[in-house]
């Protein structure tokens, strides 16, 4: 923990050195997954970045405040901070407009110390009044244990989907372990070279299994035709909240429509379960049938919007949105092998 020359009152901190880090985020009502120390952990035992996370504490030193950051150091891309990376929004926590513009110096001292070429928070900008440096559709979906008032809210495509995969007999289940989570990366990695995406490696989902799945704070839905697994999801979870964060199925099996038997299932045994919430993530805003199937689902939608700052000129600025590009017809022709090679090494200097 350190203080920060330009206000006392901000402090730096590790969270992976605090084991009382989790305990204190169920006090902000808008903490998820990805504030955790597990997901912090994650990022850094797979890419070695570092976290620099921004806090205030109440006078009998409770958390009061965070935004969380993490230093993505690369020789391709610069030195940066993000909040955080590969989340989908991670938004800042307990922070009015007087602690954020406070907060917000302390961060600028650091990005200049630290030769940021900028740093970006990812979620809820609004108390900065910062122009929106990308945007994003999100959707979430209310849960409640009426299992049939859920289905009734689904259109009628997806109902009809479901039927079609139960009655192709697709066994479901719901995994923690690590064989699930390989058999599942295999997944991604055929459904990623459709997309046009090179994969996350391994070890990025080995280490999402040791430090999340493994201590069931989220589950691996697989749908298996047989024994041979065709689709499946990853979901991550934090108190009465549940995030769809990787979905992956093969293609050669799409007749029967398992993605719409995993997706339902989940939300069933999520809202059977407690869970309030099921978080869809972020969809770009030009990838239309992404969107639609969201909303199929009975998803609210709302904007999220990221904000970039370069200390340098001290300005916001704009930031690209890569998800769609040229290079998504080269990595539907190149070998999985080789795809899988390129993601591992891009990643790091992607974030």
């Amino acid at each position: 923990m350190s203080a920060i020359p330009s206000d006392p009152a901000v402090q730096r901190i590790d969270p992976l050195n605090d084991p009382a880090w989790d305990a204190g985020l169920a006090a902000f009502p808008g903490a998820t997954c990805f504030h955790t120390a597990a997901w912090a952990r994650v990022l850094r035992d797979t890419y070695r970045f570092q976290p620099s996370y921004f806090t205030t504490r109440t006078a009998d030193g409770a958390l009061s405040s965070i935004v969380p950051l993490m230093e993505v150091n690369s020789w391709l891309t610069g030195r940066r901070g993000l909040s955080l990376p590969f989340t989908d929004e991670c938004e800042p926590l307990g922070i009015d407009r007087e602690t954020l513009r406070t907060t917000f110096r302390a961060i600028v001292a650091h990005a200049k110390v630290r030769r940021w070429k900028h740093w970006e928070l990812r979620g809820n900008t609004t108390a900065l009044d910062a122009p929106s440096a990308v945007s994003f559709h999100g959707h979430r979906l209310a849960l409640s244990s009426d299992s049939a008032r859920l289905l009734a809210r689904c259109d009628s495509a997806v109902r009809r989907a479901i039927r079609k995969a139960e009655q192709a007999q697709l066994t479901i289940t719901f995994a923690h372990d690590l064989e699930s989570t390989r058999a599942f990366h295999a997944l991604l990695c055929k459904t990623r070279r459709r997309l046009g995406v090179p994969p996350q490696p391994l070890r990025f989902f080995e280490n999402i299994q040791r430090h999340i799945l493994s201590h069931r704070k989220g589950c691996i839905v697989l749908a298996r035709l047989g024994d041979t697994p065709i689709a499946g999801a990853v979901f991550l979870h934090f108190g009465r909240s549940a995030l769809f964060k990787f979905g992956a199925s093969d293609e050669t099996f799409q007749q029967f429509r398992p993605n719409n038997l995993v997706m339902w299932r989940a939300i069933d045994w999520h809202a059977r379960n407690g869970f309030d919430s099921l978080d869809f993530g972020r969809t770009s805003l030009g990838n239309e049938g992404l969107r639609r199937f969201k909303l199929s689902w009975g998803a609210t939608e709302r904007r999220i919007s990221y904000a970039r700052f370069d200390p340098r000129a001290a300005t916001f600025v704009k930031a690209p949105d890569r998800s769609l590009g040229w290079h998504n017809g080269l990595f539907r022709v190149l070998p999985v092998a080789i795809a899988r090679l390129l993601g591992a090494a891009a990643y790091k200097h992607v974030a």
